[in-house]
């Protein structure tokens, strides 16, 4: 009996030889699904849902307020980048496959401690479990921002390899999710509409032959955006992550002006030299930037605020969540909280829990 990667193979030999037009679209789309299908077979296979153990050291346990994880092809500077960001100790070697396993380190950054993973290299055909790499892909859905290291000679090529295996495990790279609805019905057919005009040639066609695939054949489908039928299928599947990502080009101090500025100019990269320690403020100062988090000051009554120990939390926090962390039974307890800072009309302001906190907003808290 084939397995899922001989399956998924011959797939795309017959995709390789369909002419892409308009009447071979909804075939091409139905494969698409299939292929997705027999990638989350590989990924989730019958022995993990039983209870297989993870591998050793992947397994580790999430400290600090985020979970930073590096993701790159062996050799190109993850383990220094470790060592100078954390001081953590990870080996560091000029010959491949130092890292063998996961080695967490943690980053004190703007009163925050940020985890900070050193992943294995990985090869080409990660997302099928060649080396480590399904753990180490695995680890990195486990994450709030991924940096992806490149060696700064040749990162354009390593970048794309890296995505399409990240892309087959069902990790979106600085992607917002789709805003696709399907709402099943008792009858009726498959029915399609889009809120505006759809670049991509996606028609019913398209979508029935996906939706059937799927063993769904009464729904209402709206795509509420320009999205392709790659996106549909990630909506049903139901397991994409979606998580920002900074292309952290290392060993800038090897390549010319030209190219550090043509780096520079480009989305979501950092160029950095781990060795020598250029630009990695300007590093962490983008990982803070991408993690999205606020700072938020305690000021115990008739005292000055604490500014050394803020609380860390999401934007667009309230102030129930932040009462939960400090501790549980806040909440049971709150009366209302004084607020100072940019989110407070006046200053103090009087507010209740479901009041949205900014960045370094001060917070006293009354009790009952």
């Amino acid at each position: 009996m084939a397995t899922a990667e001989a399956k998924i193979m011959a797939i795309e030999a017959e995709m390789a030889r369909t002419q892409k037009n308009k009447a071979t679209a909804s075939h091409l789309g139905l494969l698409k699904a299939r292929i997705a299908k027999l990638r989350r077979e590989i990924l989730d296979p019958p022995s993990a849902k039983a209870g297989a153990g993870k591998a050793e050291g992947f397994d580790v346990t999430k400290v600090g307020v985020a979970r930073v994880g590096m993701v790159g092809f062996p050799s190109v500077g993850k383990s220094t980048l470790l060592n100078k960001l954390t001081g953590t100790f990870s080996e560091v070697a000029a010959y491949e496959f130092t890292t063998l396993t996961c080695i967490p380190g943690v980053i004190r950054y703007n009163g925050a401690n940020i985890q900070l993973l050193d992943l294995p290299g990985i090869i080409e055909g990660a997302k099928d479990g060649k080396g480590r790499g399904r753990q180490v892909i695995g680890t990195s859905r486990t994450c709030n921002l991924i940096l992806i290291v490149l060696d700064a000679v040749k990162p354009l090529s390593h970048k794309k390899l890296i995505e399409h295996e990240l892309d087959g495990y069902g990790i979106r790279l600085n992607k917002a999710p789709p805003n696709i609805s399907i709402k099943k019905k008792d009858k009726g057919g498959i029915t399609f509409s889009t809120s505006v005009e759809n670049s991509y040639a996606v028609d019913l066609d398209i979508v029935k032959s996906i939706m059937t695939e799927y063993k769904i054949h009464n729904a209402d489908v709206r795509f509420n955006g320009d999205y392709t039928e790659d996106e549909l299928i990630d909506v049903l599947e139901g397991s994409r992550i979606y998580i920002p990502a900074i292309y952290v080009a290392n060993k800038m101090d090897e390549i010319t002006m030209e190219e550090l500025s043509l780096l520079d100019s480009m989305p979501n990269y950092c160029p950095v030299s781990a060795g020598k320690e250029w630009n990695l403020d300007g590093l962490l100062e983008m990982v803070w930037d991408r993690l999205d988090l606020i700072r938020v000051y305690t000021k115990p009554k008739g005292q000055l605020p604490d500014y050394n120990d803020p609380v860390t939390l999401p934007r667009n926090s309230t102030l129930e969540m932040f009462c939960n962390r400090i501790h549980k039974h806040f909440v049971k307890s709150f009366k209302y909280g004084m607020i100072w800072g940019s989110s407070a009309k006046h200053k103090p302001q009087r507010v209740g829990l479901p009041h949205i906190l900014e960045d370094e907003d001060v917070v006293q808290i009354v009790k009952k």
